[in-house]
């Protein structure tokens, strides 16, 4: 969760799988974290998940 906003399954099951990530995610401003997953919501295949998270940070500065 993140202050009382709960994070999507397939959100949360494939940070779960990539820890580097979740890591990272962690270590964002609560505004970026929230902004990522509402993005996530709208999300509605596993394949699809898979991607987002694998490519949240791709070409930023993290």
């Amino acid at each position: 969760m993140i202050d009382n906003v709960e994070l999507p399954v397939g959100f949360a099951f494939e940070l779960a799988r990539h820890s580097e990530i979740m890591t990272q995610f962690a270590r964002l401003p609560e505004e970026k974290r929230v902004s990522i997953v509402e993005g996530a919501r709208h999300i509605t295949s596993k394949n699809e998940m898979r991607q987002y998270v694998e490519n949240m940070f791709e070409g930023s500065a993290q």
